[in-house]
C-alpha cells in the first residue's frame, strides 16, 4: 500500500531526511507525525473512506503530508497546482465532488476574496490547530483508487485519471529496482504533483528511505537556477522532461564544467528528447546512466531505454524501448510494420473518474513501430496524423528531422488550414546564436523527407511555450501561426 511506504520508513530511519523544500528540511519521523496529525484533522472535517481531498497550492512537505493523511483515511487525494485559476479549481471540484478542498495561504486567501464555493475550503495551517488522536490507517486493498490526476481532455474539460495502489506500486517498485535507490540517495523533484512523474519523485523516496528534493514551481523553467539547484542540492537522481534538460543545456551551462558530481542517473520523459542533446549528455557524463521513459498517464511509464554509446552514433531519436514496470506493449501494426501502442499490465489505471471503469488493455493513441532488436520506436500521435495534399504525415518526423538539424535546439511542427490551403509550419528553437533560415531548413529536410513533408512556414521562437505539465503547447503555436509572420 502506498500508505505504508512513508511510515515503514518513518520507523526505520525517523532522523533521517524526507523532504527538502523552499521552507526548510523535513524527516521521516517528523514527516510521518504530520500526516498524523493531518489525518486527525480531516477525519474531524468529516473526510473518511473512498472520499476525494483536493490539495491547491505551491509544492511543499505539507502537501505530502495531506496526501499521506488521505491515503491514512482511506481517501483519494486530487492534487492541483497553484498556478491554476479558480475557474480551472471549479471544474475540477465539479468533476472530482471532493469532501474538502486543502490550501495554502495564498490560493485560499484568494478563493475567500472571490468568495468560491465549490466545495467546503480549509488553509492547510488551519487543519494544524485541529486536534485528535491519529487514525487507525484505512486497509483500502490494493485495487482500491489512491489518487486522481487531472489532465487537458479534448473537449476542455479536464479528465481524472484514476489511479489505484496497485497502479502506483508497480511502476514505482520497479522504477527503484532499476535506479536501485537506497537511503542516500537525493532525488529531485521537477514535476508538479498533479503530473505522474512526480509520483517517481516521492514514492521511490519513500521506499527506500532516501530524499526527495522539492523544485520550486517558479524555478521550473529558470535555466542557471535549476543547474545550481542540481548541483547544490547534490542531487543523486534527477527526473524531468527533456524541455527542462534542454533549456538547462542551452541557458543554464549544464554541460560546463566537470558533471555534478553527486549525480548517478539523469532520467527523462513526457517528450522526445533532442537527440544532439542527449549525445552531448552521454559524451560529457559518461559515468551518469541515462534513461528514457516512456507511458501516458493512463499507465505512467510502461517502457524503458537506456541510453548506450551505441546511441552517440544514432541520427534519428531515442527509442522508447521495451516494456517494463510488469506489463505488456504491443504494437497494433499495420502493413508498414507501424500501429498503436497498447499496454496491459498492473499500471494501466482504473479509469477515468465519474466515468466506467476502465477494463482490458488501454489503447494509447500513440503510435510506434519495433525495430529488430525488440525496441519501439515512438512515431507520434494518432491525433498528430494529418493528411497533407492527400499525403498522411507524422508531424513527429518531421520535427525529428528538423531537430538533428545543426543550429536547432528544438523543434515543433503543425499544420495550418485546411483543404488546399493547408501549410506544415515549423517552430524552430535557435542554438548559440544560430538563425536558420527557411531556405536553409527546406535544404535540410529535403535530404531527409519526402517533398510532401517539407515544410512551408519556419517561425523562430526563442523557446517553445509549455503547457503546465511542460509539453509543448500546440494550442499557442497555431495562435501564433495564426496570427505570426512567418521567416
Amino acid at each position: 500500500m502506498l500508505r505504508e511506504l512513508l511510515s515503514d520508513s518513518a520507523r526505520r530511519f525517523p532522523d533521517a531526511l524526507a523532504v527538502a523544500d523552499a521552507g526548510g528540511e523535513t524527516t521521516y519521523g517528523e514527516l510521518d507525525r504530520l500526516a498524523d496529525r493531518y489525518a486527525a484533522a480531516l477525519r474531524e472535517k468529516g473526510v473518511g473512506p473512498g472520499d476525494r481531498v483536493v490539495i491547491w497550492g505551491e509544492k511543499g512537505a505539507w502537501a505530502i503530508a495531506v496526501m499521506q493523511a488521505a491515503l491514512r483515511l482511506g481517501a483519494l487525494y486530487v492534487p492541483v497546482v497553484a498556478s491554476n485559476p479558480l475557474a480551472r479549481l471549479g471544474l475540477i471540484a465539479a468533476s472530482a465532488e471532493p469532501a474538502l478542498v486543502v490550501a495554502d495561504d495564498e490560493c485560499a486567501a484568494k478563493a475567500r476574496a472571490a468568495r468560491w464555493a465549490g466545495a467546503e475550503l480549509v488553509a492547510f495551517r488551519e487543519l494544524e490547530s485541529l486536534g485528535g488522536e491519529p487514525p487507525v490507517p484505512y486497509d483500502a486493498g490494493p485495487d482500491a483508487p489512491a489518487y486522481i490526476l487531472y489532465t487537458s481532455g479534448s473537449t476542455g474539460t479536464p479528465k481524472g485519471v484514476c489511479i489505484s495502489n496497485r497502479n502506483a506500486l508497480a511502476f514505482v517498485e520497479w522504477a527503484a529496482g532499476e535506479l536501485e535507490i537506497e537511503p542516500g540517495d537525493r532525488l529531485s523533484n521537477h514535476a508538479p504533483f498533479n503530473f505522474d512523474l512526480s509520483v517517481f519523485d516521492l514514492y521511490a523516496a519513500f521506499l527506500a528511505g532516501a530524499s526527495v528534493h522539492l523544485i520550486p514551481e517558479e524555478m521550473s523553467y529558470a535555466p542557471a537556477q535549476l543547474v545550481r539547484f542540481l548541483r547544490e542540492s547534490r542531487i543523486t537522481v534527477w527526473y524531468s522532461v527533456p524541455s527542462a534538460l534542454s533549456l538547462m543545456i542551452r541557458q543554464g551551462g549544464l554541460l560546463d564544467g566537470s558533471p555534478p558530481p553527486d549525480l548517478r542517473a539523469c532520467v527523462f520523459a513526457g517528450e522526445p528528447f533532442a537527440i544532439h542533446h542527449v549525445q552531448a549528455l552521454r559524451k560529457q557524463w559518461p559515468p551518469v546512466r541515462l534513461l528514457n521513459w516512456y507511458g501516458p498517464t493512463e499507465t505512467n511509464v510502461c517502457t524503458s531505454y537506456e541510453v548506450t554509446d551505441a546511441d552517440l552514433a544514432r541520427s534519428g531519436p531515442l527509442p522508447i524501448g521495451t516494456a517494463c514496470s510488469g506489463d505488456t506493449v504491443t504494437v497494433e501494426a499495420d502493413g508498414d510494420g507501424e500501429g498503436e501502442v497498447v499496454v496491459t499490465g498492473p499500471t494501466v489505471m482504473l479509469g477515468y473518474w465519474g466515468m466506467e471503469p476502465h477494463t482490458g488493455p488501454y489503447r494509447t493513441g500513440d503510435l510506434a513501430r519495433r525495430d529488430d532488436d525488440g525496441d519501439l520506436h515512438y512515431l507520434g500521435r494518432r491525433d498528430h496524423m494529418v493528411k497533407l495534399r492527400g499525403h498522411r504525415v507524422e508531424l513527429g518526423e518531421v520535427e525529428a528531422a528538423l531537430a538533428a538539424m545543426d543550429g536547432v535546439s528544438e523543434a515543433a511542427v503543425l499544420v495550418v488550414g485546411e483543404g488546399t490551403r493547408a501549410r506544415l509550419h515549423a517552430f524552430a528553437v535557435p542554438e548559440d546564436g544560430a538563425r536558420p533560415s527557411l531556405l536553409a531548413v527546406k535544404r535540410h529536410c529535403a535530404e531527409r523527407l519526402p517533398k510532401y513533408m517539407i515544410i512551408d512556414r519556419l517561425h523562430r521562437v526563442g523557446d517553445l511555450p509549455r503547457t503546465g505539465n511542460g509539453k509543448t503547447d500546440r494550442a499557442r503555436l497555431l495562435a501564433l501561426a495564426e496570427g505570426g509572420e512567418p521567416r
